[in-house]
């Protein structure tokens, strides 16, 4: 999209010169009107309507005088129009004087900071997950922020849009609202909450974390664009199964630690079962038949695979007297 923002190019005067003018021109004012009086009452008709009418005129200019200050701090602009048609933006700090007759609008600059909260979405699997992000963005297209979208309809208070900083960005900030949920719920869809299976080398949301506001923000980014906003940083801060599903998903996930630490336990007890029985028959230690090698694998199974410790029992039946 082009680029229509440009800077102010108008007459811009210093702030504390054209102070000193109002200021001289006010008193300029209230001396004619006053003496305009003075002259009137001591009937000295033309000599006074002139100079009452003289102070008449220098108040109103003043007063239309002082609407052309404006004070800017660091990382605020003015975006200025003349009866309705963009002129540019203004943005240099400090005190300065324009046109009174240019319109103004105040935006900040200023990064600022959205936590969503989690919202409900359904991953790649179709299961429910609760996921928020934090995101920080700040505004980059004066043109876009105030031309391209409706903010006057998104203020809480559209009469204060265009009045002061806080009207608008206040609006901005439903807009980017609503977007970074559009955008969070077509990342998520994307991805599986979890590698159920343990089998798959795909990216997850729990997994993938890097991969996700990567993706993120680059959604993010489209969106916005048109409102002007860059996004600084976007990132998932809340990641968890629906309450409907969550009991649920943490049995199935204790059960499948279960069945990997007991495949751990297997493989082990197998191995130094193997281990027993060679040594057995390296070092000549006992002659073992198949029966007695099936009883002894048996019992070392038991031993090695079960929950609690082994109750050992002492055979003296085979003992000669």
């Amino acid at each position: 999209m082009e680029n229509k923002e440009f800077s102010f190019k108008g007459m811009v005067l210093n702030g504390f010169l054209m102070l000193f003018v109002n200021i001289a021109v006010l008193i300029l004012s209230i001396v004619g009107i006053v003496y305009g009086i003075i002259f009137l009452s001591d009937n000295a008709g033309s000599i006074g309507g002139l100079t009452f009418a003289g102070g008449i005129v220098l108040l109103i200019t003043n007063v239309i005088m002082w609407r052309g200050m404006i004070q800017l701090e660091p990382n605020e602009a003015k975006v200025t129009t003349w009866f309705g048609k963009y002129t540019g933006t203004f943005g240099q700090t400090g005190y300065y004087w324009i046109c009174p007759f240019y319109g103004t609008k105040s935006v900040s600059l200023r990064a600022r900071n959205l936590d969503a909260e989690p919202i409900k979405v359904n991953d790649k699997t179709g299961n429910p997950v609760m996921i928020g992000l934090v995101l920080v963005w700040k505004l980059k297209d004066t043109y876009k922020a105030l031309f391209e979208v409706d903010t006057q309809t998104m203020a809480a208070n559209p009469n204060t849009v265009g009045n002061d900083t806080k009207g608008l960005m206040k609006a901005l900030e439903s807009f980017v609202r609503v977007q970074s949920d559009a955008a969070l719920r077509q990342v998520a869809g994307q991805y599986a909450y979890d590698d159920e299976d343990g089998k798959s080398d795909g990216p997850t949301l729990r997994s993938s974390a890097d991969e996700i506001n990567e993706q993120l923000e680059q959604k993010l980014d489209e969106r916005l664009d048109l409102a002007g906003i860059e996004v600084v940083e976007a990132r998932i801060n809340y990641l968890a199964y629906a309450p409907e599903i969550a009991a649920v998903m943490l049995r199935r996930q204790q059960a499948s630690a279960i069945i990997t630490a007991r495949e751990k336990i297997v493989e082990g007890a197998v191995s130094m079962v193997k281990m027993a029985l060679d040594k057995l028959s390296d070092e000549n230690i006992v002659d073992l038949d198949d029966d007695k090698k099936a009883a002894m694998v048996s019992n070392l199974l038991v031993v090695l695979c079960g929950d609690d410790s082994a109750q050992p029992v002492v055979n003296t039946g085979t003992l000669n007297h």
